[in-house]
């Protein structure tokens, strides 16, 4: 058996999510697994550097499966494209070292989150971007956005009010940039928790249109507490835009 590390780009409108779930077919993890295993003739596992939620888009999500050594490279790639739905996508593929997991090996992910704020809807891009017609300021969400850089504990962004495991994460920088009527959010970290990034680009949103004072973003860092951080902003705005490995050796 050989592995590979696959590149995926989605757009994430109509599945469930990346996880494979048994209530539903519509998850990116389930298509991918269903095409690679219809031509190894047996199961194949295909393991995602980490999940998005219904609704999120990629460009850069990864993934690796083991698939046996007759296939060649040049012929997982084709059969991928395929017969995968059309909303559904692998830019790239390469063989990577036998213990090379998608999800433990990951050093950093990147996401993009693009808020419209323009009085005119963007029709073309309403599944890419999250509609918010209110004017928003950016210095005011920048100044919110640097408490939360560095390792901390980000329970209050967390969506499973449940979690169990350590919600201590890694933020190394919140880019926020104005283009045109977008605001473009940039998010890199070791990992993110369920919904954190929603959550936390919410809470920049009511501390941008005026709701909530840029310090305000301390206290509820501090708080641990789900109840006091923003609302869970929408799905479609958010975007996996890249996964870094650093070297990956054989």
């Amino acid at each position: 058996m050989k592995n590979y590390m696959i590149n995926v780009a989605y757009d994430g409108t109509r599945y469930k999510g990346w996880q494979v779930q048994k209530s539903t077919e519509d998850t990116i993890q389930g298509k991918l697994q269903y095409v690679l295993s219809t031509l190894a003739g047996k199961s194949i596992e295909v393991i995602g550097s980490g999940r998005t939620d219904a609704g999120v888009h990629a460009t850069g999500q990864k993934a690796n499966f083991h698939m046996p050594e007759h296939f060649s490279k040049e012929e997982i790639f084709t059969w991928l494209n395929e017969h995968l739905p059309s909303d559904i996508a692998v830019t790239s593929i390469e063989e990577v070292p036998e213990r090379f997991h998608a999800r433990y090996n990951a050093v950093s992910k990147t996401y993009v989150y693009t808020i419209h704020t323009g009085i005119v809807p963007d029709v073309f891009r309403r599944k890419y971007v999250y509609d918010y017609k209110v004017p928003l300021d950016i210095d005011r969400m920048k100044k919110a956005a640097d408490y939360l850089i560095g390792e901390h504990d980000f329970k209050a962004f967390c969506g499973n009010r449940k979690m169990k495991k350590s919600t201590v994460r890694t933020i190394y920088s919140i880019d926020i940039e104005k283009k045109a009527a977008d605001i473009v959010i940039t998010y890199k970290g070791n990992g993110f928790l369920q919904n954190m990034i929603r959550i936390i680009t919410g809470t920049l949103i009511e501390i941008g249109d005026g709701r909530r004072n840029p310090d305000e973003m301390a206290d509820i860092l501090e708080s641990k507490d789900r109840s006091r951080a923003g609302y869970t902003a929408s799905a479609c705005g958010l975007t996996l835009y890249e996964v870094d490995y650093g070297k990956v050796d054989g």
